[in-house]
């Protein structure tokens, strides 16, 4: 369905407010656990995550639970129901989830060491690609979206997905992010396969191809630059030559407030970009000012291109801001009938979903 790159898309989804009922929540849970069994049974757990990280096929599920289709409130509904309708079964399906909306995601690491003990696999690999897949778009794309959920699944033998979304408080949009980790090996270089958003702008894409000699340096710089010769660098360019961009302002750019962040990395001599960005304390304002010094210092210019390439996961039927992929789109619609079929709920719950479903078409 899509390429096998590491992140595998994006959706931007306007702001609603409010909170699901209790009623339509507990159906919602129900729903996707009937779902869920009926899919880990029939593919595997494998696919399942191959089927959370698909925008079509996750926004297409949160319309069969019952949902807004285009509201962003989706992204952090259905992943709830699928962690609460997991509850329960986790050891007997062989597959898990973590994580959540606010306080919820920063527990995270815990829960999944929580689950060490039932896995095949070092947990501590599962907790660094979730910090690592939430560093980067966070930190390493910087979008004008601040995370604020996140919810890793993984099965007992280490495959993993995660579904995280963040909120730009300028626009009122949300922006979802989706990870499949079986074909990641590098997270740092091109990870996207898709990503969905209603506008594309100038971002700072640290990620970007184009970026590559600049991550280098960035890292060198890092590791090798004496602080104190950092922070007078970033002193001159501030008042001499600061470029007019929208990712960096003179109020970005604070030399001795990093300080701290230049001594901690020149300490730890991180070997690469990836080493850089996994450093605790590196973060969106010390990314911005390395990327400076590498562009007007080095003459390695970062990559300013918006990796955002459709709208809600599916299109638009004017043909704007491109066609409708209806294959893909018909796969999942097939797919969700199969599942709701199959499922071991009641007929009216059953009969609404198909209804859900049909309109969604």
């Amino acid at each position: 369905m899509y390429n096998s790159r590491q992140r595998t898309g994006v959706a931007n989804l306007p702001l609603h407010g409010g909170k699901v009922p209790p009623w339509l929540f507990d159906r919602m849970s129900r729903l996707a656990q009937e779902i869920v069994i009926v899919t880990v049974g029939e593919f595997g757990c494998e696919e399942m995550l191959r089927r959370l990280s698909d925008p079509y096929w996750f926004q297409g599920l949160g319309c069969v639970l019952g949902y807004d289709w285009h509201s962003s409130g989706v992204t952090t509904t259905v992943c709830g129901a699928i962690k609460e309708g997991l509850r329960g079964l986790e050891n007997e399906l062989g597959l898990y989830a973590a994580g959540g909306k606010g306080r919820a995601s920063r527990r995270t690491p815990g829960e999944i060491e929580n689950r060490g003990h039932l896995l095949t696999v070092d947990p501590s690999s599962l907790v660094y690609a979730s910090r690592m897949s939430a560093k980067v778009d966070n930190s390493a794309l910087q979008d004008g979206y601040q995370l604020y959920h996140h919810s890793f699944f993984f099965t007992r033998h280490g495959a993993w997905a995660v579904v995280q979304q963040g909120m730009n408080e300028t626009t009122r949009y949300a922006r979802r992010y989706h990870w499949l980790g079986e074909s990641v090996s590098d997270f740092v270089s091109e990870p996207e396969a898709a990503i969905c958003t209603q506008a594309r702008g100038e971002t700072l894409n640290l990620v970007a191809s184009e970026s590559a000699r600049a991550r280098d340096v960035m890292a060198s710089v890092a590791a090798e630059e004496k602080p104190d010769s950092l922070v007078h660098e970033l002193s001159r360019l501030k008042t001499l030559s600061l470029p007019r961009r929208p990712h960096i302002s003179p109020e970005d750019i604070h030399p001795d407030r990093l300080r701290k962040i230049f001594v901690s990395a020149y300490e730890r001599k991180p070997e690469s970009f990836e080493a850089l960005l996994a450093l605790q304390g590196v973060g969106p304002k010390a990314l911005r000012a390395l990327s400076l010094i590498a562009e007007l210092v080095y003459q390695t210019p970062v990559s300013l291109r918006d990796p955002a390439s459709y709208s809600f996961a599916h299109g638009g039927k004017d043909g704007h801001p491109y066609p409708v992929d209806r294959k893909t789109y018909d796969h999942s619609i097939v797919f969700l009938t199969q599942a709701l079929d199959k499922a071991r709920i009641g007929d009216r719950e059953k009969l609404d979903a198909f209804r859900r479903l049909k309109s969604w078409v």
